[in-house]
């Protein structure tokens, strides 16, 4: 090959190399954005995902957290009812999303939390946070407090609603966090955030009906979340997820220059990672069971289990080159004890290690008597017949 091809296959290397990179990754117009696996937490796309945002609209999922949470642990019910204060009536007179609640109306949790979550009610926020810590500030450290917990590292909320304060601020990677949290503890209140439209049978006016700002929900995509924000600082930010099966990806980009914009760019990024990515159950934890063969018990063998959930997510390309297997020196000499480590799983990603998962026994197996290993040693030295 003399010079100039040389030179003309390596341009034409370059550009292959190019097109792939375009293919392999999707172009998201936003600031930032983030695209996680639910399961495996594995992250799937990132752009500027710690850039510090004012999250808008999408605090309120914190709001909903807080009040689900109490739900949750019986401190708080359904049917309770809040008085509206003077405070959370006036953001429904300021030209914010409301529900539209009047002074001294008494209202349920049910429907201050529906006019939160499906209207974005700004003066729903107020009155629940009222109704819960007596102020809103004192909510607000409730909320920090929560944020902490869940591992937020990068997120400060200084109201329940999202409303103006440069001190209201997160993150793309925080919001995942806090999204996950959400689906995974509290799944039948989560199915609020499923809801289309609510309407709110308002004092001195006909009803109100008003509709979910969520463009994702009216696709028939498998969408059922989550949160929608507006700022004139920050534009348009959604919090977004979609489940297909059992597998769900987990979406929150902010900096969409237009409503559209963020319903299609989200849409793009959470189908280009279920077209290209695929995630794989490998251990349930206390369900999925490996049976580990013993040693002078009175069980042959013993089921073993893991204490955590483990998956991975690996590219569609990658995924027949996945392997796991299960390592232990064995068979396991009794007596065992239930949590004895006694097994690892061993994932590989074509020949490279990528996890290695412990397994424990599931329950507690004793040695056979003295007469029966006895006979049992000679027959192995015999036959090797364990």
């Amino acid at each position: 090959m003399n010079k100039a091809n040389k030179i003309i296959y390596f341009i034409i290397v370059i550009l292959f190399l190019q097109i792939q990179a375009v293919k392999c990754s999707p172009k998201v117009n936003a600031k930032t954005a983030i695209l996680v696996d639910f399961d495996s937490d594995e992250i799937l796309y990132e752009l500027e995902p710690d850039m510090q945002i004012y999250p808008a609209s999408m605090t309120k999922i914190m709001t909903s957290i807080i009040a689900f949470d109490l739900i949750k642990n019986n401190r708080l019910s359904l049917d309770d009812k809040i008085i509206i204060s003077e405070k959370a009536w006036r953001m429904s007179q300021s030209g914010y999303s409301s529900m539209f609640i009047m002074i001294n109306d008494e209202v349920t949790v049910e429907d201050l939390l529906r006019g939160i979550i499906v209207v974005s009610g700004n003066d729903a926020c107020v009155a629940l946070a009222e109704g819960i810590a007596g102020t809103e500030e004192n909510f607000a450290e409730m909320m920090n407090e929560k944020a902490g917990e869940i591992g937020m590292t990068n997120s400060n909320f200084t109201n329940s609603s999202g409303i103006n304060d440069p001190d209201n601020y997160s993150t793309v990677r925080d919001i995942a966090i806090m999204s996950k949290y959400l689906i995974k503890n509290y799944p039948a209140l989560y199915e609020l955030y499923a809801e289309k439209e609510f309407t709110w049978d308002k004092t001195g006016g006909d009803p109100i009906t008003q509709g979910n700002r969520n463009g994702l929900l009216y696709k028939n995509i498998g969408a059922d979340g989550i949160k929608t924000g507006y700022l004139a600082v920050e534009k348009y930010s959604l919090a977004s997820t979609i489940k297909r099966e059992t597998r769900r990806l987990i979406s929150v980009g902010s900096g969409f220059n237009t409503k559209s914009s963020r319903t299609s760019e989200s849409i793009k990024l959470l189908s280009w990672g279920f077209r290209n990515t695929d995630t794989f159950e490998i251990s349930k934890k206390n369900e999925t069971q490996f049976d580990i063969k013993t040693w002078l018990g009175k069980k042959n063998i013993v089921k073993g289990t893991t204490k955590e959930d483990f998956y991975i997510t690996l590219s569609k390309k990658d995924s027949r080159k996945l392997k796991v297997i299960l390592e232990y020196s064995g068979p396991v000499k009794a007596p065992i004890k239930k949590d004895q480590k006694i097994a690892n799983l061993k994932v590989y990603k074509k020949d490279e290690l990528t996890e290695t998962i412990p397994i424990y026994a599931s329950e507690d197996v004793k040695k056979i008597n003295f007469f029966k290993s006895v006979f049992t040693s000679i027959n192995y030295m015999i036959w090797g017949d364990v």
